[in-house]
Formats: C-alpha cells, sequence, structure tokens
C-alpha cells in the first residue's frame, strides 16, 4: 500500500485565508446542527483509493460531510457532499488541476474555490458527459452578484458574502 502525500509549502499562506475559512465553518455550523451533516475546517483527512489502486490523503479547506461514521482511523473514507478551498500563492495551482481533479474523481457534487485577492467565489458543480464526472462553472461571485451566493446542493442553509469577507482587507 503506498501513500502519496502531497506536502504544500504554506510560507505564502495569508491570514486572510484562515479568516474565510473559519467565517464560513461559522456560518454554516449551526445551520448543520440538526442534521446527519457537519461542517469541517481544514484539519479533516480523506482517504480515497484512486484509479491506480495508489492511496491519497487531501485536506480540504473546507468541506461538508453527511456519512460522518465513515472513517478509517483518523480519516473519512467517504466523499464529502461539499469542497471549498481557499486560494494562496503557494497552493492555487494544485487547487485549480490535481486537487480539483481528485475531487472530480470522487464524484464530490460541489467545489468552490475563494480567491480572497479577488474577492471571488467560482461555483462548482458536478455533471457528468459521456458517462464520466466533470465539473461545470456554474457562477463566479463577486460584490456585484454577492446575492447569488448559494450552495447548490444544500439551499436551505445561508450564505452570506459580505460575511465570508468580513475581516479581509
Amino acid at each position: 500500500m503506498s501513500l502519496e502525500l502531497q506536502i504544500t509549502d504554506t510560507a505564502e499562506a495569508m491570514p486572510e485565508h484562515s479568516i474565510v475559512i473559519t467565517n464560513f465553518v461559522n456560518m454554516v455550523y449551526n445551520q448543520l446542527k440538526d442534521s446527519m451533516c457537519r461542517v469541517f475546517p481544514d484539519n479533516v483527512q480523506y482517504r480515497w483509493k484512486l484509479s491506480d489502486d495508489s492511496e491519497k490523503i487531501v485536506i480540504p479547506d473546507v468541506s461538508i460531510n453527511c456519512q460522518i461514521k465513515s472513517k478509517k482511523g483518523n480519516c473519512f473514507i467517504n466523499a464529502p457532499q461539499f469542497v471549498l478551498e481557499v486560494l494562496s500563492p503557494s497552493t492555487a495551482k494544485y487547487d485549480r488541476t490535481e486537487k480539483m481533479e481528485i475531487y472530480r474523481s470522487e464524484e464530490i457534487p460541489e467545489y468552490w474555490i475563494v480567491d480572497v485577492l479577488k474577492r471571488a467565489i467560482e461555483i462548482y458543480d458536478l455533471d457528468y458527459e459521456n458517462q464520466r464526472p466533470k465539473y461545470f462553472l456554474i457562477d463566479t461571485i463577486k460584490d456585484e452578484n454577492s446575492d447569488n451566493l448559494h450552495l447548490l446542493h444544500f439551499p436551505h442553509i445561508r450564505i452570506d458574502f459580505q460575511q465570508l469577507f468580513d475581516g479581509v482587507d
């Protein structure tokens, strides 16, 4: 069994990165309190077997998981229903390519990429093209269309754009 770990240099990580993660988790936590789902910040690991039989461990910045008993050791072995990644200069390429590909192959229904510097949120929805899972960009949310911000697969959860970026200069 081979475990491929991706070590990412976080020296360029900005405090704003953590602020957005904390704000999102704070907004969502109580809204999920009476459900089977939980929101997790960037301290939760997911372990998946890839198509080449290797195993991959990833740590999303934020995830919503509705099968929280599906664990092996300290890792979830199922796919969450939602993942959010906050771009940092050192992780942007990885978040947009390899990590996004892993999430697509695990068929995670909804993927958000938050660009703190541009104050923008890209919302991707998983669908199928030629019977293969593929992410489609549904919307890019900025200040001018911030009223459109919502979780596609958790429509009852309210997300406030200004509150998500609260504390980010």
